[in-house]
């Protein structure tokens, strides 16, 4: 029976491949062919397999046209473009089935002689100087492909590299970059590196006071006649490179113009109002920017040579002060090597305000809603300060169920400023790079309201600072984080349920940390140039009741539980690191996955984290085949007798696994198949929890789920929908724990206790 089914699947396979092959080709013009694409034949015995194989492989690129893209051997695309026909209506079904497909190509687009030319060229760029390449086209059945026979011939090699030398500074400072040549001998010749060879010349020169010079004045010469295949290299300076380009440059007067206007009117534009500070000018005269926010942006100095690594630097970081809306520079001559910089910063907005509006919906039966109104004042002191201000009121309420009325109330209210420089006593930090480090001030206020149970109060300031290295690179580091939450109002109804379940405690419970905490970033996705493979990474310690056990270690070794201003603080170390790796399969495919493994180790004062640190799982951006903080810790199954509010489940110890394919159905829209693992423990035995605490058999207490997702991806927005159910899970038996065989779509008792509907916005990771 299993064999019968694989055969009549691959039968169904064979003739599905057939009917479509068939039925797009018979909408071709009556002499037309289907361009199925081009084979590349590399004929060089004396190359090893691999380099003939690379070579193959990067001619195949470089032929036109490309054939219509297919999935085993079909062309999907194409046939809804076939069977769409030429719909005559904007809106239609055919419309749409014609707007998924793609047009055919076909063997007339193909010029052979032309793309014979180009992998010639090609092939001789790389070294292959006697390199031949024959092209010819096979037709059969009104499908055709292009055969191209490349005959590489021998590779040449570099034998040696001269710098040519003389008495000028240009030439001298030439050769000072000879020592990180790319032109090495031994290497194959290859006119990509003889290109970046210039371009490595010229950004060394830049940053040498050559500020007129550009590639193009360099001449590398080719001596291809010393035999053995074999050449010689020449690096010289073109005869007609003009006087400016050999002269080396030094900044003379420094002038900003921070109120400058694209359109001219209001803008300060004479000297006469400029303020002197720090070796450059500032022309304000309504002083609406103190002079020294430009200290640390500004690179030149009076005097020094011109270098293009400070002068982007100083584009890059007053673009990053985040207060001025276009910023331009402009260099000019003053006498015969001296140049004056100016920098012309038209100014955002200083005050602006904003309100957002958001919804979300949850499996657990609870609809939320949320209302910010927030108000941003740029530059808020003179000095570059930013000022956020904002107010948030939201709601989450049990729309259905059995038992409704423990419905969540939210309002908060959120101040935090950032100034553009460290402000540390006694010290001055000017970090290099093209980014501004920042001094951030936080306070937050929020109460929380839980209908029928409790109403809490939360407190948070912190002072930190973040600053980046590159644009893949930042550090954030709060030496200071205070947060303090107080219960306001306990229910009987929740003390009632708290005797019961003595787990409850801790989210009411008085919560006084004080700490600090450092996260690094690495994003190596971030920038202009996304690479196809990259890895994300974020690291981060959190450290809180150093200080006050030092003040309170008598009352700690008693077996007392310390207090500071009437609160028992926590004492804690918390690690978490959440590594992810995003590899590029073809052009509408990725393949996504993270790992997030986090511990905490409570000590001192404390027996578990506090609440508001500990970690959770489950839900739409972590195991989406679970229910928001449901699952764990360990094998322990939380049960709600009252069918109305489930406790929060949460952990000292955290493991998460992820990993996703994306791929593109029809853009903007795009599918996903996914399998997420982990679970939550507690670092400490609970009496109340039994089976929560870590141990090495972990890895047999992980739950597993896996489900199918749609995103709608319009760049500005990702609408994301996952269906996911478990296929593993911890609190059952050992033996039980696998339920793939439980699996049963058609059982509407199933699909309730195991489909997990996830709406959310953006990626999950």
């Amino acid at each position: 029976m299993r064999n019968g089914t694989i055969i009549g699947f691959l039968a169904f396979a064979f003739l599905l491949t057939l009917l479509t092959s068939c039925s797009n080709v018979k909408y071709l013009p009556k002499n037309e062919s289907l361009y199925t694409g081009a084979e590349i034949k590399v004929r060089a015995p004396q190359l090893s397999k691999s380099k003939r194989k690379t070579i193959s492989k990067q001619l195949a690129a470089l032929t036109r046209p490309k054939p219509n893209s297919s999935i085993l051997g079909l062309r999907p695309k194409l046939w809804f473009w076939n069977i769409g026909g030429n719909p005559k209506k904007k809106f239609s079904i055919k419309r749409l089935i014609k707007n998924m497909g793609e047009p055919p190509v076909v063997l007339s687009d193909v010029n052979v002689e032309r793309n014979n030319a180009v992998l010639k060229s090609y092939l001789e760029n790389i070294g292959f100087f006697t390199a031949t390449v024959a092209g010819e086209i096979e037709n059969k059945n009104r499908r055709a492909k292009a055969i191209y026979t490349a005959t590489p011939g021998s590779e040449y090699t570099i034998n040696e590299v001269k710098f040519q030398s003389d008495s000028s500074v240009l030439q001298k400072a030439i050769l000072r970059t000879s020592r990180r040549t790319l032109l090495q001998p031994k290497k194959p010749f290859n006119l990509e590196v003889v290109k970046a060879e210039r371009t490595r010349i010229d950004e060394r020169l830049k940053n040498q006071g050559f500020y007129f010079f550009n590639p193009e004045y360099l001449l590398i010469d080719v001596d291809t006649t010393i035999g053995d295949h074999k050449v010689n290299m020449f690096v010289n300076t073109k005869p007609e490179t003009p006087k400016l380009a050999r002269t080396v440059y030094r900044i003379k007067d420094v002038v900003i113009y921070p109120t400058y206007s694209i359109r001219g009117s209001g803008s300060d534009t004479s000297r006469k109002y400029a303020v002197m500070h720090q070796g450059y000018y500032v022309v304000d005269s309504a002083k609406f920017y103190k002079p020294k926010l430009f200290q640390q942006a500004m690179q030149f100095s009076t005097g020094e040579i011109y270098r293009r690594r400070e002068h982007n630097a100083t584009l890059n970081r007053l673009i990053n002060l985040g207060i001025f809306k276009f910023v331009k520079n402009r260099f000019e001559i003053t006498g015969d090597t001296l140049l004056n910089a100016y920098y012309y910063l038209t100014p955002l907005p200083k005050k602006s305000l904003r309100i957002e509006l958001g919804g979300n919906t949850k499996s657990n039966n609870l609809t939320g809603t949320e209302i910010t109104l927030g108000f941003t004042n740029r530059n808020a002191f003179r000095g570059g300060e930013i000022l956020n201000v904002s107010v948030s009121a939201g709601s989450e309420v049990q729309v259905s169920g059995n038992y409704k009325g423990y419905n969540t109330y939210r309002l908060g209210a959120e101040m935090n400023i950032a100034i553009p420089r460290f402000i540390i006593p006694f010290v001055y930090l000017n970090p290099r790079g093209g980014f501004v480090p920042r001094t951030n001030v936080q306070l937050a206020y929020e109460i929380l309201n839980r209908k029928q149970l409790y109403t809490l109060n939360s407190f948070k300031g912190a002072y930190g600072y973040t600053w980046k290295e590159t644009l893949q690179k930042e550090h954030t580091f709060y030496p200071i984080s205070v947060q303090y939450v107080q219960p306001v109002k306990v229910t009987p109804l929740y003390l009632e349920r708290q005797r019961d379940d003595p787990t409850l405690q801790k989210v009411v419970d008085t919560q006084f940390i004080l700490g600090a905490n450092y996260s690094y970033l690495l994003n190596q996705m971030a920038g202009p140039r996304i690479p196809r493979n990259g890895f994300y990474f974020n690291g981060m310690v959190d450290v809180s009741g150093n200080i006050a056990g030092l003040i309170k270690r008598n009352v700690i070794k008693g077996g007392d539980t310390a207090r500071i201003f009437g609160a028992p603080f926590s004492q804690y170390l918390k690690l978490e690191t959440d590594l992810r790796y995003y590899r590029q399969l073809g052009n509408d495919a990725v393949w996504a996955s993270r790992i997030d493994v986090g511990s905490g180790f409570p000590y001192g004062n404390s027996k578990e984290l506090p609440f508001i640190k500990q970690f959770f799982i489950g839900g739409n951006n972590s195991l989406r085949a679970f229910r928001s903080r449901s699952l764990g810790p360990g094998t322990f199954l939380a049960t709600s007798t009252d069918g109305g509010f489930l406790p929060d489940q949460s952990g000292d110890i955290k493991l998460e696994l992820n990993t996703e394919l994306r791929f593109k159905i029809v853009k903007p829209v795009f599918g996903a198949a996914f399998v997420d693992a982990g679970n939550i423990w507690l670092y400490n035995d609970n009496r109340d929890k039994p089976g929560a605490k870590f141990s090495k058999d972990f890895l047999n207490e992980l739950a597993v789920g896996t489900g199918l997702g749609v995103r709608v991806d319009i760049n500005i927005l990702v609408l994301r929908l996952d269906l996911a159910f478990p296929v593993r899970k911890p609190w059952l038996p050992e033996k039980d724990r696998w339920v793939i065989k439980e699996i049963d779509f058609g059982s509407s008792d199933w699909r309730k206790d195991n489909l997990i509907f996830n709406l959310a916005i953006g990626y999950p990771f």
